[in-house]
Order: C-alpha cells, then sequence, then structure tokens
C-alpha cells in the first residue's frame, strides 16, 4: 500500500535495492540474534521474490545493523559464513544479491555505519558508483531503516503491519507491505 499521492513505484535495471536482513530476508529473533547458519530461517517467498528483483534492478545490496558482533554472541567469522549461505542459496534461486554491508557497533555507539547512519549507503556507492540514491528503494522492517532510506532520499518500503507504529512514522514510510514476498507481487502487477 502506498501513502498519499505517491506515484506507482516503476523500478527498472537504472535503480537500485537495498535490503534489511533480519525480518525482511530471514525470520527475526525477537530479542535475540542469528548467530550461525542453523539459527538463519527464511521468510516464505523471500528467494523467489529476490530472483525476481535481480532480473529488474540494478544493484542488489543488503545493508543490516548487527551489533551481535560487538556483544561478544559472534564473531565476523560467523556473520560471514551466514552470509555466504544466504547468498549461495539465493544464487541456487537463481537470484543475486552484489553485496552485503554490515555494522557490528553497539547502537549505544552511535556509528556512521550504523543505519539510520549512512555509512552503508555511502560504501555501496563507492563499489557501485552506478546507484544513484533518488533511484534506490530502502526495504526494511524498522523505523531506523526507513530514516537511513529518507537521508539518503530513497524510496522507503516498509515491511510491517503495527498500524501504530505506521501511523506514527508516514513521514518516513513511502510504502508498506506484510512481506517482501507481498511487495513483488505489487511492482509485478
Amino acid at each position: 500500500m502506498a501513502f498519499g499521492s505517491k506515484k506507482a513505484l516503476q523500478p527498472d535495471e537504472t535503480w537500485s535495492l537495498f535490503l534489511d536482513r533480519d525480518g525482511v530476508i530471514n525470520q527475526r529473533i525477537v530479542d535475540e540474534y542469528v548467530v550461525d547458519v542453523n539459527g538463519f530461517k527464511w521468510i516464505e517467498g523471500v528467494k523467489e521474490s529476490i530472483t525476481w528483483f535481480s532480473g529488474v534492478f540494478g544493484p542488489i545490496v543488503v545493508v543490516t545493523n548487527q551489533q551481535g558482533i560487538a556483544k561478544g554472541l559472534m564473531t565476523e567469522s560467523d556473520l560471514h559464513e551466514i552470509h555466504r549461505f544466504m547468498i549461495k542459496e539465493i544464487e541456487e534461486s537463481g537470484g543475486r544479491i552484489d553485496k552485503v554491508y554490515y555494522c557490528p557497533a553497539l547502537h549505544a555507539h552511535n556509528h556512521f555505519c550504523r543505519k539510520p547512519s549512512p555509512g552503508m549507503a555511502l560504501k555501496a556507492k563507492k563499489d557501485f558508483p552506478r546507484i544513484n540514491f533518488q533511484k534506490s528503494v530502502m526495504v526494511g522492517d524498522s523505523i531506523s531503516d526507513m530514516e537511513f532510506g529518507k537521508k539518503l532520499k530513497m524510496t522507503t518500503v516498509f515491511i510491517s503491519d503495527d498500524k501504530k507504529l505506521i501511523s506514527c512514522n508516514d513521514a518516513l514510510i513511502d510504502y508498506v507491505f506484510p512481506g517482501l514476498k507481498e511487495f513483488c507481487d505489487y511492482l509485478r502487477q
């Protein structure tokens, strides 16, 4: 669903797709962290959606806060193993993730790489110079994801069914869907 009088979103290969990980690609573990491959559980329809997005969008990147590293719950090596698994599974489904960016810093440290700060997006732009933030979509399940997207003038897609949270933050949110699959279905119409 779109807010206000937003015009229809019609991305093509000149557009970039930024995806949050936990709660968008894999199931979020409430008050815990995905610390190994065994804890990574796909959300239904995500691999197929990313496969479809791969034929439409230019660069597709994941931007994810991972403070579990700073908390000592996992290592960067553990995180890389999770991301290798995720990328391999997506590739086996015919899709692609061009790169994964992560920030291991604690929320309390207000680090420049941690969403909602734009550090990960600026790294992506350096790696993929054709990224134009005004022709980019940020898909996430938290308000910090929406703030991250809006700071960079991206189109924002909020994955949520929390009506109160949505109505309190509608200036940050361009589209709302219950999941990535429903966003994909909307674009395919």
